[in-house]
């Protein structure tokens, strides 16, 4: 089989991202995989060294994501450039110099009005923030979700009528600071239950590492349900069953 002598990283920049992602989900790196598989990216040529080209590549993905890993950016930076250029060594007169991400600009008709808005506290949101180790990259009415499968209970539960909060935060002080987000928290008939719903992101949760995370919730009396399956034939959801299974009155 005969190389292909014109391929170069520019050529190339699409599979180079795609590859990426690929490795970074196969490791379990799901805050890396949602910043290449949101992101709009460009490649800008840095220099040339000794017949070797250098580049430096942008990524720019949503400003509900940029928030959520705006604290570790460089970190992400430095393991996504790391990853990239372990794959680029069938492109010898090519490398990369740098990474680099930032928040997509963007101005919407009615910015200014959202802006002031948020400035007297209306639409303000911390759901679907706490757990940076699996990011919430899905939305549906204007809400985070973690997985296809979220979103699904969401349209079930709100189409029954019961009271609910998908992906709420909850904060215990004192000496012991615990901040954790549920899936799902549903409120009938005086009785709270916490679902936690099996997601489709490349971060899995062991029934030990749940356990612990709801325990907080698990002493003050609230039930939970875990590994919740909300799918019915051909995938839909099965509303009645669905009401019956999580909530008994």
């Amino acid at each position: 089989m005969n190389s292909n002598q014109s391929r170069n990283l520019i050529t190339d920049l699409e599979a180079l991202v795609a590859t990426t992602a690929t490795q970074f989900a196969l490791e379990g790196s799901p805050r890396e995989v949602a910043i290449l598989a949101n992101a709009e990216y460009n490649l800008q040529r840095n220099g040339e060294d000794w017949g070797v080209d250098y580049y430096d590549l942008y990524f720019q993905v949503p400003s509900w994501l940029y928030s959520q890993i705006a604290d570790d950016i460089d970190k992400y930076e430095t393991r996504i450039l790391d990853k990239a250029r372990e794959l680029l060594k069938p492109y010898p007169n090519d490398d990369l110099a740098r990474v680099f991400i930032s928040p997509i600009l963007s101005a919407g008709e009615d910015w200014r009005k959202k802006a002031n808005n948020w400035v007297e506290g209306k639409g303000v949101n911390n759901q679907g923030r706490v757990r940076s180790d699996n990011i919430a990259s899905r939305k549906e009415d204007g809400l985070l979700f973690r997985s296809e499968n979220e979103v699904l209970l969401y349209k079930a539960l709100k189409s029954l009528g019961v009271p609910f909060a998908p992906l709420p935060v909850f904060i215990k002080g004192g000496e012991k600071y615990r901040r954790i987000e549920p899936d799902f928290v549903i409120v009938k008939n005086g009785v709270v239950l916490v679902v936690e719903v099996d997601g489709d992101t490349v971060h899995h949760e062991t029934p030990a590492e749940a356990h612990e995370r709801m325990t907080m919730l698990a002493h003050e009396g609230v039930h939970i349900e875990r590994n919740c399956s909300t799918r019915g034939k051909n995938g839909a959801i099965n509303r009645e069953s669905l009401l019956n299974r999580l909530i008994s009155s």
